[in-house]
């Protein structure tokens, strides 16, 4: 029953976080979002225009034979094949019409998107199965970090976008911000980005990389000027120092587990590469890539069994006792 109850909350908590933010390409609130949002109804448009007249002729010949059957020998032969060449031309020239009206509108979409503009700030995103390493670069190595699964945005600035992936395909797509861009194993591809306005974005992988692939999403946190030098500063810090018995029990039990072994934490003597840089974790939204909210129940029980959380995740179980459990969620939360 206890085993049922916590499958339970752990689904009501999953369902609530995911209808937090609205992801939908149909509230643009970025440039490039909305350009596709102008594309989309103008093409739905203009299909809408042609079932129209497609249903008004077959409405009218329906009825104009209603009732009675047409004697081929009333009209003419000759009549009858003109008739016929001009509703096919017709209908010929106005699909190709419609069709090269699609791809000039696809063109000058798509060279919107190319038009190179100032941007301030460049993010170098990895893709792996199934969480998002996020690297925000600079001129100066001190100037550089790394967190995962949370990109942050100053509003009204073009942020450049740089994507790789070590694995298989993934794709990167914040619907009310941009369009889709995938990550090859072996290619660099690259994305513009901006927001118009405070707020925070949901986006997914949009391409099937593995059995998690749906517990692969991230947030973006579009932010102003001020707010956003702020967090950034704040990134730059170190970990912070464990202040009460309770956390330095908990560092020293993270440092002495497998935990260390994957996961780097910021002037402390964890330095593994594999799984996500823990630094700042406390201040992040979600776990396990948007899987769960960002809560001491949820990231416990993520530690103590993630394989239940999220199957085929390569984070194994730690064998912790519950003390030491509950004191390696507590300094991961104090890490703001």
């Amino acid at each position: 029953m206890r085993a049922l109850a916590s499958r339970a909350s752990f689904l009501a908590a999953t369902l609530l976080m995911a209808c937090s933010h609205e992801q939908s390409a149909l509230a643009p609130d970025g440039g490039t979002a909305r350009a596709i949002y102008q594309l989309f109804w103008f093409f739905t448009g203009v299909c809408m225009a042609v079932w129209l007249v497609v249903m008004a002729f077959m409405l009218a010949a329906i009825f104009r034979w209603r009732g009675s059957s047409p004697d081929p020998m009333l009209e003419p032969e000759d009549a009858s094949e003109r008739r016929i060449s001009w509703v096919v031309g017709a209908g010929v020239a106005l699909t190709v019409l419609i069709l090269t009206i699609f791809t000039f509108a696809s063109f000058l979409t798509n060279k919107s998107f190319a038009e190179p503009r100032p941007r301030s700030v460049t993010i170098k995103i990895t893709g792996h199965q199934w969480w998002w390493q996020v690297n925000y670069e600079a001129h100066r190595a001190d100037q550089t970090f790394e967190t995962a699964n949370e990109i942050h945005i100053p509003v009204g600035q073009p942020v450049k976008l740089d994507f790789e992936s070590p694995d298989v395909i993934h794709s990167f797509w914040v619907p009310s911000l941009s369009g889709k861009q995938d990550l090859i194993p072996g290619r660099y591809t690259t994305l513009t980005i901006e927001a118009d306005k405070a707020g925070i974005y949901r986006g997914q992988c949009a391409e099937f990389c593995g059995i998690q692939h749906a517990h692969m999403a991230m947030y973006v946190v579009a932010q102003a000027s001020g707010e956003f030098a702020q967090w950034r500063a704040q990134q730059l810090q170190s970990a912070t120092p464990p202040h009460t018995d309770q956390l330095r029990r908990g560092q020293q039990v993270f440092q002495a587990s497998a935990c260390a072994m994957c996961h780097s934490i910021s002037g402390t003597n964890a330095g593994g590469r594999v799984g996500p840089d823990l630094t700042h974790f406390g201040s992040r939204m979600s776990i396990a890539s948007g899987t769960a909210p960002n809560t001491l129940g949820n990231l416990t029980g993520w530690i103590a069994d993630p394989q239940r959380m999220k199957p085929y995740t390569r984070m194994p179980s730690v064998a912790l006792t519950g003390p030491d459990l509950i004191a390696v969620s507590q300094y991961l939360e104090s890490l703001k």
